[in-house]
Order: C-alpha cells, then sequence, then structure tokens
C-alpha cells in the first residue's frame, strides 16, 4: 500500500495521536513538513505513473501552504482531506458565511464592510454590541468585542493601518447573548464524532486563550445543524463551532484544520478522534475521492 501523506509543518498533540492511529492499523504514512514540500508540475510528483500517496490528510497551521498544498496533491490524483476547496471556503469567514446562508443554515446577524471607514456605519446599522473578526485567523486573533460606535471606531482605525489590504474588508457579527460558553461539534463525512461545552473566562472561548472544555450531550437541535454546516462547505473532517442563542443554536464558523485535545480529554475513551479521522482518510484513499 502506498503511504498516506501527513501535511503539518507542527508537529502537537493531534497529529501525534494521528500517528498512533494509523500505526495501530499498520497504515504506512509520511509525515510532510509543508515547510520543505514542493511539486514539479507536469507530472514530476507522479511515481511510475501512479500518484505518489495513496491519500493525504491536511493538517497544515498555515493557511496558504495548507491550501497550495492541498491543490499540488489533488492535481497529481491524490485525495486530500480536506480538499483545496474546503480549505479556501472554511479558510475565509466571508465565504464561509456565504455558503452557510446558501443552505439555510442558521447564523448569527452578520455584515461585511469593504473600507473600515464603512464598518463603523454598518456596525450601527447590524446594533451594537457586535463582534469584529478578520476574515482569515484562527485562536481568536485580532477578534474584538464593541458596545458603541466610538468602541467600533477605536478598532477599526487600527485595522486601517494595518499593511494587509484584506484586514481592511471589516467582517462583522451579532455579538450573541450565550451562557458563559459555546459548542464544538467534529464531523468526519457524514459522522458526527461528539460534541463539547467551551468555557471561557470572557466572552471568548478558545482553547487557544485557555478555554477549558467539557463534554455536551449529542441532540437533534446541534447535530442538525453541525451536518449542514459540514456540507454546506464541502464536508470533510471539521470542527464545527455553535453558539446557544435564545432561539437556538448558531453556527459560528466551520474550523477547516480542527484541533482537538480539549475535545478528546473531555470524552476520554468514548470517542477516538484520530481513530475516527484516520477511517475517513483510508475511506478517502479507497474510493479514490476525498471528502
Amino acid at each position: 500500500m502506498r503511504p498516506v501523506a501527513v501535511l503539518a509543518s507542527r508537529v502537537r498533540y493531534e497529529e501525534k495521536r494521528l500517528f498512533a492511529a494509523l500505526e495501530r492499523r499498520g497504515v504506512p504514512y509520511a509525515h510532510v513538513d509543508t515547510r520543505r514540500f514542493s511539486a514539479e508540475l507536469g507530472g514530476g510528483a507522479r511515481d511510475g505513473g501512479r500518484p505518489r500517496y495513496a491519500a493525504a490528510l491536511n493538517r497544515e497551521i498555515s493557511h496558504n501552504r495548507g491550501l497550495y498544498a492541498s491543490l499540488l496533491l489533488e492535481a497529481r490524483g491524490v485525495p486530500t482531506v480536506n480538499r483545496a476547496e474546503v480549505v479556501a471556503v472554511c479558510g475565509d469567514k466571508l465565504r464561509t458565511s456565504l455558503e452557510l446562508e446558501r443552505a439555510g443554515v442558521p447564523v448569527p446577524r452578520t455584515a461585511v464592510a469593504l473600507t473600515p471607514e464603512e464598518g463603523a456605519d454598518a456596525a450601527e446599522r447590524l446594533g451594537f454590541p457586535v463582534v469584529v473578526k478578520p476574515l482569515t485567523g484562527s485562536w481568536g486573533r485580532l477578534v474584538a468585542a464593541v458596545h458603541d460606535r466610538a468602541g467600533a471606531e477605536t478598532v477599526l482605525e487600527h485595522r486601517a493601518a494595518l499593511p494587509s489590504p484584506q484586514q481592511h474588508i471589516v467582517y462583522l457579527q451579532e455579538l450573541v447573548d450565550k451562557p458563559g460558553r459555546d459548542v464544538r461539534v467534529i464531523v468526519a463525512g457524514d459522522e458526527v464524532l461528539g460534541a463539547t461545552y467551551r468555557y471561557g473566562d470572557g466572552w471568548r472561548t478558545n482553547a487557544a486563550l485557555g478555554g477549558r472544555s467539557e463534554r455536551c450531550p449529542l441532540t437533534p437541535e446541534l447535530t442538525g445543524p453541525a451536518l449542514a454546516a459540514a456540507r454546506a462547505v464541502g464536508g470533510g473532517v471539521l470542527g464545527v463551532d455553535l453558539v446557544e442563542g435564545p432561539d437556538g443554536p448558531l453556527v459560528l464558523e466551520v474550523n477547516h484544520t480542527v484541533e482537538f485535545r480539549g475535545f478528546q480529554d473531555a470524552h476520554g475513551d468514548a470517542v477516538d478522534v484520530a481513530d475516527a479521522i484516520v477511517s475517513h482518510v483510508l475511506d478517502a484513499a479507497g474510493s479514490g475521492e476525498a471528502g
């Protein structure tokens, strides 16, 4: 059997669990550091006319390297989890929101302004308090809650000074009155692996900011929107983040390189996330398609 490529420039808890799951199954794999990855166009990545890898599991934390690695491998006939199109959609909050909107997935009220100057007006129309988010990024970086126009203008003045033109696009969401937590649901293909509550000391609950996870009961009110959101962005191995609003769960975002340490700790032996991911990758390798 040709090896499974695991794309990762950093080997974290999650990648170590994935390597162990592959080894338990006797699946050959190659750890591919994307910082040392290249591919010659016109077939240079093929070996004897066949793709070099049976499948690829993309765990790259750099959005751009992960996106282009998937593109290159897919062009060589390698089934990739997640596919480049899924990475592209999930890596851009506006693209994600548009796909969720098309699919009728419940989301917080959202607005987008194409300049920081218009952003304050858009925030006022949306209604304070609002959350200002960058289009790309994770771990709660450059995310700010603003409660009035003066606060919005201060945050957006800082955004206007940033060198990246993309940072000048203003993505706004209502600040949902949640019960001090949000919910992470992990989906692999059409299977919901489980859910966790994520608590934080402030309004943000990211694990990278010190948030803690507890096991959350799976209910149709959670699995329905989570599966719908995963399908809307193209499917695969995904972390769907939801917030419990007054009228039911709302999908905040969909993560294409889902971290699952807190989730695994909360579930213990009841769920093996790495093994479920490996199963999905092997299914993709067997069918010749990625999800």
